[in-house]
């Protein structure tokens, strides 16, 4: 249910910013200020920089790469559905991503066309979003708290080196953001990828092992089962 209500939430915040930026509403020339404001409360161009490489292709891709590659060989080559969704997802970003820019145009902050929404942003997104899902399964329960902890920094952090670099508008990583949570949403409703391969335990979870010899008996044998037997030992056993 909460998985529903965040893509509803997330669908809806996208269409309302596109509807914005096609009809240069409020929420533009406030976004506007915004971006002007953050650009120059930046800091020192190298940091800036270097968040924001974080969503291209070159850095994003190979990341979740090796998620896929580790999910294959932890599920001995099972787990294929799972990241076949996240391949899935991330072609379905960028189709939605040049789909969008090519009908919204919107003018970026240091000029040129078509930034609405942010191909980094969303690539970040579902890079890093995916990578955590996929490596979900294969996580403790603190690991997991703390890979999508990591991942969401990331975004965030790369969403706001796109903004103090002059790359975007706020409201262009913000509807990325929403992209990306749709397409996430779609791949943990359709494709559970928390959800291991029969027969492979996740870390941590030691409910699969074997239970230990004799565990139990005293709960289930009766009392004196393991006190030495009466009859002569060369006499047959009696029944």
């Amino acid at each position: 249910m909460r998985l529903l209500l965040s893509c509803l939430l997330c669908a809806v915040a996208f269409a309302l910013s596109t509807w914005q930026v096609l009809g240069s509403g409020p929420l533009v020339r406030w976004d506007e200020d915004l971006g002007v404001a953050l650009r120059h409360a930046s800091p020192s161009t190298v940091p800036a920089e270097a968040l924001s490489d974080i969503g291209n292709m070159a850095v994003a891709l190979p990341l979740l790469a090796a998620a896929m590659a580790l999910r294959l060989l932890a599920g001995r080559g099972h787990g294929w559905w799972p990241v076949l969704c996240c391949a899935l997802a991330m072609g379905a970003m960028a189709v939605v991503v040049s789909l969008v820019k090519a009908w919204t145009d919107r003018t970026g902050p240091l000029g040129g066309s078509g930034y609405f929404p942010s191909g980094h942003a969303a690539t970040t997104t579902v890079a890093l979003g995916g990578a955590v899902l996929l490596l979900s399964g294969l996580l403790s329960r603190p690991g997991r708290i703390l890979a999508w902890v990591a991942a969401a920094l990331l975004t965030a952090g790369n969403g706001l080196g796109l903004v103090w670099r002059g790359y975007h508008w706020p409201l262009d990583v913000a509807a990325s953001w929403c992209l990306g949570v749709l397409l996430l949403g779609a791949v943990a409703a359709v494709a559970r990828p928390w959800h291991l391969p029969h027969g492979t335990p996740a870390a941590g979870d030691d409910r699969t092992a074997p239970e230990p010899e004799g565990a139990g008996r005293a709960d289930t044998d009766p009392p004196g089962a393991d006190e030495p037997a009466t009859e002569p030992q060369d006499g047959p056993r009696q029944t």
